[in-house]
């Protein structure tokens, strides 16, 4: 194993130095793309798609639980699988309290075209509290990008995928207003980079955001997870 050359303190200090200056430089290259994401066009959602939870029937607007912000992720499960993908899994165990995206008006959702029960055993058996839909009676998958056709009766067809998106709700109406799928959800889990894919962002009064946008002085709205609506 190659490992780094061993210096004194000083180097050492100089060349972290160095390096910052270029996290820096990605620091507020990531806030410029985060402030291009706000300003994306976005497409309506024009139909009416139903899901299954654990309490019965949802359409997407449900998903949202009265907030503006919805982001949901395409879980790799499908209805001839026995558990849910590992490496979404991964990604589902570093998701963090959802009360500090509640506080941004933002919810967080969980979709997969396994059937519910399927779905309930193996949340049960990860420990996730986060609200998880089943899309199997529908074509849901199929027409965001991240599953096949619904097979007719009989057929066997799989073919998952994973994503990540965005939905901006405007009274009744639904927006989609951002997608990734493969490395682009290596880094999601802290709140803030939650938040940076949102079209609302941080809602913080430092971000380069569109006129009237909400939001509020940095740090002013974080709490513990217990202390929100206190």
């Amino acid at each position: 194993m190659d490992l780094p050359p061993v210096v004194s303190k000083e180097k050492w200090e100089a060349a972290l130095e160095k390096l910052r200056a270029r996290e820096k430089q990605a620091t507020r290259a990531r806030d410029a793309l985060a402030a291009e994401r706000r300003r994306l066009p976005m497409v309506r959602i024009e139909r009416n798609y139903v899901f299954e939870g654990p309490d019965g029937k949802a359409n997407l607007l449900d998903l949202f639980e009265g907030r503006r912000q919805l982001i949901l992720y395409h879980f790799m499960f499908g209805p001839h699988q026995e558990a849910g993908c590992h490496g979404c899994s991964m990604v589902v165990d570093q998701v963090g309290h959802l009360a500090h995206l509640h506080a941004r008006d933002t919810s967080f959702a969980l979709v997969s075209r396994a059937p519910i029960a399927r779905i309930e055993a193996y949340r049960k058996r990860m420990g996730w509290t986060i609200p998880w839909f089943s899309s199997f009676e529908s074509d849901f998958n199929h027409a965001f990008g991240v599953g096949p056709e619904r097979p007719k009766p009989g057929e066997y067809q799989d073919g998952e995928s994973f994503g990540l998106s965005v939905f901006l709700r405007d009274g009744e109406e639904v927006y989609r207003t951002y997608f990734t799928a493969g490395r682009g959800v290596e880094a999601l889990g802290p709140v803030w980079t939650f938040l940076d894919l949102t079209p609302l962002g941080r809602q913080e009064e430092w971000e380069d955001s569109p006129e009237g946008y909400p939001q509020t002085p940095p740090y002013a709205w974080w709490r513990r997870h217990d202390e929100y609506g206190r």
